[in-house]
């Protein structure tokens, strides 16, 4: 990591660190324990290959990274660490990296804290495999709250190289429960509501369809008839101007609206 990249890289760490609340508080615990808690905020991407990641705030260090990375980056599980993320990363997304993450945490700090676990952060960036291709990798974490205390981020990274093999890095975070999203923020400090692209009801059957589910599967989980649920499917993809679903949802990849 370079001496800038370094600088930019403790102020950011700052940052996080300013999110936990009782540094005595902090323990350990084990990442498969909260795969289960959070998988619904992840189901869309897990058809592809992804790992899983519990990153220590405090430290700014990962503290757990699931076997899967080396199969997506190559690296050995033992080798990789925050250091080796940095200075893998494209070049031309370090300074997306660092004010993504530096928005993610003005953003909660200035949320009801009970209100933190209803948001999560979503960007892509472009990570050096050990081949030395690059991988575009989305990066979608929730803060963990636990006994009133933030000390840890629940990650899943995953491999869309496909979906997006080129375009600068989009950064979201994504409202769950109700809560607002703030989709494609750009790099001001500014979080504007996406909410008025589609209705609720839109939005709701865009979560489905990118979660795979037929009409039917969306009309028998929202309680509305199959006609409704296919009108509301015309309504989407004439708003998000694409023709098919497959369109729709490297669309919703690339502007991040999941």
């Amino acid at each position: 990591m370079n001496a800038k990249n370094q600088q930019d890289y403790l102020a950011v760490q700052k940052n996080w660190r300013a999110l936990v609340h009782q540094t005595n508080a902090i323990k350990t615990i084990e990442l498969p324990l909260y795969l289960e808690t959070h998988k619904r905020l992840f189901s869309i991407f897990q058809p592809n290959p992804y790992y899983l990641l519990l990153f220590d705030l405090y430290q700014g260090q990962m503290a757990e990274i699931s076997p899967e990375i080396t199969d997506i980056l190559g690296y050995p599980l033992e080798k990789v660490n925050m250091q080796l993320f940095m200075d893998h990363m494209h070049p031309a997304d370090q300074a997306y990296f660092l004010s993504f993450e530096n928005h993610a945490a003005q953003f909660f700090s200035h949320i009801p804290f009970d209100k933190i676990d209803h948001y999560k952060v979503q960007y892509d960036l472009r990570l050096k495999k050990r081949d030395e291709e690059y991988a575009r990798i989305l990066i979608q974490y929730v803060l963990l709250n636990d006994a009133d205390n933030l000390c840890h981020s629940f990650h899943i990274h995953t491999d869309i190289t496909h979906l997006k093999p080129d375009g600068i890095p989009t950064f979201s975070i994504i409202g769950i429960d109700g809560e607002p999203s703030y989709c494609n923020i750009q790099q001001v400090q500014v979080f504007t509501k996406s909410n008025d692209l589609f209705t609720k009801r839109e939005w709701d059957i865009l979560k489905c369809i990118t979660e795979g589910k037929s009409s039917k599967q969306i009309a028998d989980q929202l309680f509305i008839s199959i006609h409704t649920v296919n009108c509301h499917r015309k309504n989407i993809l004439a708003k998000a101007k694409v023709k098919t679903p497959m369109e729709l949802l490297n669309k919703t990849i690339r502007e991040g609206w999941m």
